[in-house]
């Protein structure tokens, strides 16, 4: 690898591999390289396999096209490697985007699909201005690891602000009388909330690890100062969303009640129909059966006075509803 010096540089490797070295003004010998790797493949996992010495299968996991089952931390002597999942939003469905670290002495080597805003975002800053990264006392691998997933995690946030003014929305359409459209879009928020869970509910395990962890890699005293803030943000996140997903199983039983309340409302006007016309259906049939000496058949005015008393008979019902105040 091209040695960089003693100042904050960017080098593209390939399409796929990028380097950022970043220096400590205060010490030039505790600089951080930060590889950054996008859509690894056999190339990306050769170039690794030249400069460090990574297990192969973590280089495997990498270049691996299915998102891996829970988040992973395994120690060596050379080197911590990392596997997270942070929730992204795509086709406005959450998603998990699977970010995998090697963190060792002077380095950093991040993996991922390109599907974290927050991450892609951190890494351009960089490359644009690399000088303002010097702000983030970047002194070790393991406080840029720190400063890539606080971002990632305030963007965690972004996705639950984006779920509160959906919360709001279905609540107008549902006390706005629109309950039908209202169902769609709580199924897709409520299955959305349970994603972010599903991705987010190992963190706090992880981060409590980290800050706990005893290695020659990383200053246990920079470790527990900076990781235990992300064990409180994971807290501070799991109750916002146990707070959202109360909020929209709440507004799904409202909406509900109203969908049945509306059913209801037109099963009593078919049923108060039916129970009106059948005096005129009752009578319609028994005149219809053509029996011998049927009244009022062979009279002059037979049909007028069957008609009234098909009339008077549904009126009768229709001012009996009325006094029972079900009309």
């Amino acid at each position: 690898m091209t040695d960089f010096g003693f100042m904050n540089e960017y080098k593209k490797i390939s399409d796929r591999i990028e380097v950022l070295k970043i220096d400590n003004p205060r010490n030039q010998n505790s600089g951080v390289r930060w590889v950054n790797i996008i859509n690894a493949g056999k190339n990306e996992i050769n170039y690794l396999r030249k400069h460090y010495s990574f297990d192969l299968a973590h280089l495997r996991s990498i270049a691996a096209s299915v998102v891996a089952q829970r988040p992973v931390i395994f120690r060596s002597q050379k080197y911590l490697f990392l596997i997270l999942h942070f929730p992204t939003l795509k086709d406005e469905r959450i998603v998990p985007g699977e970010i995998d670290f090697f963190i060792g002495h002077g380095f950093l080597v991040t993996a991922h699909n390109n599907n974290l805003p927050a991450l892609n975002d951190f890494y351009r800053l960089g490359k644009k201005d690399p000088d303002s990264l010097l702000s983030f006392s970047l002194e070790s691998s393991a406080i840029l690891l720190y400063e890539i997933i606080e971002r990632l995690i305030n963007d965690c946030y972004r996705l639950l602000d984006n779920n509160s003014l959906e919360i709001y929305h279905i609540e107008e359409l549902i006390f706005s009388g629109a309950q039908k459209e209202a169902v769609e879009k709580i199924l897709l928020l409520r299955r959305n909330i349970i994603n972010i869970r599903k991705i987010m509910q190992n963190h706090k395990n992880i981060f409590k690890e980290l800050t706990s962890m005893k290695s020659s890699l990383v200053d246990p005293v920079a470790i527990k100062k900076y990781y235990e803030s992300l064990v409180e943000d994971s807290k501070r996140l799991w109750e916002q969303l146990d707070n959202q997903r109360e909020m929209i199983e709440v507004l799904n039983s409202t909406n509900e009640s109203l969908l049945n309340s509306q059913m209801n409302l037109v099963m009593k006007t078919l049923t108060i129909f039916s129970v009106i016309v059948y005096p005129l259906t009752l009578l319609a049939g028994i005149f219809g059966m053509n029996a011998i000496n049927m009244p009022f058949v062979k009279q002059e005015n037979g049909f007028w006075i069957i008609l009234s008393i098909m009339l008077i008979g549904s009126l009768g019902m229709v001012f009996f509803f009325h006094k029972k105040k079900w009309l």
